[in-house]
């Protein structure tokens, strides 16, 4: 018969599914505004990245309460997933910040082809 702590999610684990999720939903919304600029479209990859600042901070929020239950003295177990999690909340910061240069470039790019154009 399985324990009962067994059957329910560890706290941990809640933790790292959270980031997992929020970090990825911030990261696809990069990604696609980086596409919709490439693409020209750069109202939509501002909007895109308007969009992705929510879950970015939740993410980094959760990431914040990790630390500080931590400095308190509540400590929670580091397991392979937990590290995963971060693994996925630092790949999106790291996106993130990456696709705002790429969209200034994609945007210089098409301003200087304009003015050849023109």
């Amino acid at each position: 018969m399985a324990d009962e702590d067994d059957e329910e999610m560890s706290e941990s684990e809640e933790i790292a599914f959270g980031l997992i999720s929020t970090a990825g939903t911030a990261r696809s919304l990069y990604m696609n505004a980086m596409k919709a600029a490439r693409e020209g479209k750069f109202d939509e990859a501002d909007d895109l990245m308007k969009q992705a600042e929510e879950p970015s901070l939740e993410a980094h929020n959760t990431q914040t309460k990790l630390l500080v239950s931590e400095a308190q003295g509540h400590h929670i177990p580091v397991d392979v997933l937990l590290v995963h999690s971060q693994d996925h909340l630092m790949d999106s910061i790291a996106v993130g910040d990456l696709a705002v240069e790429i969209i200034a470039l994609y945007k210089k790019l098409a301003e200087l082809e304009a003015k050849v154009n023109a």
